[in-house]
């Protein structure tokens, strides 16, 4: 039950400072739950704007700061809205929750498709708050960790295929036409349009030596891996004492064409990109993976990886 006087406010855009207000109770949420509450492109939106969201603030009048932020995207008109949110730990057992999925359920049933809920972490609040709103569990992603001081093999590259850095000027085109091929069973990774990728290569953390393009002898691209470092490691059990800790790896993005596949490509540009990330000095690489993505994980497992955590998208 949600407590008198505790209202939902819907805007289309934030100011300066409810955008930063919005961040600063993310980050609340991490240190004492463990776990990030939004996914990457939440917090793009939330940085640059752009993209068709609505932003759900949870207020109280005496009350500083928000008790509780939701973000609903609404520009997927085939698979439906979907919804991401977090509650200031000093809001908690008062409905905050509840009210901001209550008013993005509302918003949502003005539009095609039904509500998605994103939760991120295995003990995040939002799963037990979705299974008490008559969500579903549609999907999962698995977080796999390894250490980098681990042995790693030899990159050792197939027949014909050189391995080079991206070139931002020419490369950008290629690589949408190859991710859209690559991950034609994951709508959300094959719809980037040249805008997203632009505006991840302009975020702080981008750096092109760790973009790897692998080529066949006429220079048509067979593959990438994009590889990405987290300066903090936001969400992370380690965080919750919100003490200084390494900087970690990812493997963000690894793409093979279909045309390519079966020729061990996958593996090595993995390889090659956790080489990269070894020789930067950093300790620990993760990556994200469909639960379901069997032969995924079993090349992941391969190399070292580990299971870490998972994210779990709910559909109404």
């Amino acid at each position: 039950m949600t407590e008198p006087g505790i209202r939902i406010r819907v805007c289309p855009t934030l100011t300066g400072p409810e955008v930063r207000a919005a961040l600063a109770l993310a980050d609340a949420a991490a240190r004492a739950d463990g776990a990030y509450p939004f996914s990457e492109h939440v917090m793009l939106h939330l940085r640059h704007g752009g993209g068709h969201s609505l932003h759900l603030l949870a207020e109280q009048p005496g009350s500083p700061g928000l008790l509780g932020y939701a973000h609903l995207d609404v520009s997927d008109a085939a698979e439906g809205p979907a919804a991401e949110l977090a509650v200031s730990p000093t809001a908690r057992r008062r409905g905050v929750g509840g009210a901001l999925l209550d008013e993005a359920v509302r918003q949502a049933e003005r539009r095609p498709g039904r509500l998605r809920l994103w939760a991120h972490g295995t003990d995040a609040a939002a799963n037990e708050l979705a299974a008490a709103q008559g969500f579903h569990q549609v999907r999962r992603l698995w977080q796999l960790r390894r250490s980098l001081f681990s042995p790693l093999d030899k990159v050792v590259l197939p027949a014909g295929v050189a391995l080079r850095t991206i070139d931002p000027e020419r490369d950008l085109g290629p690589v949408l036409d190859l991710n859209a091929r690559a991950f034609v069973d994951l709508p959300d990774q094959a719809g980037w349009t040249r805008a997203d990728l632009e505006q991840r290569m302009a975020e702080a953390w981008f750096d092109p030596a760790g973009f790897l393009i692998a080529d066949d002898p006429a220079g048509r691209l067979l593959g990438f891996h994009w590889t990405k470092v987290h300066e903090h490691d936001h969400g992370r059990a380690e965080a919750a004492g919100g003490h200084a800790h390494d900087p970690i790896g990812e493997v963000y993005v690894v793409a093979v064409d279909p045309s390519a596949r079966g020729r061990g490509l996958g593996r090595t540009l993995t390889l090659a990109g956790l080489h990269h990330l070894r020789d930067r000095g950093l300790s620990t690489a993760l990556l994200y993976v469909d639960a379901d993505n069997t032969a995924a994980i079993s090349l992941y497992q391969s190399l070292g990886f580990a299971s870490w955590d998972s994210d779990t998208l709910f559909r109404r």
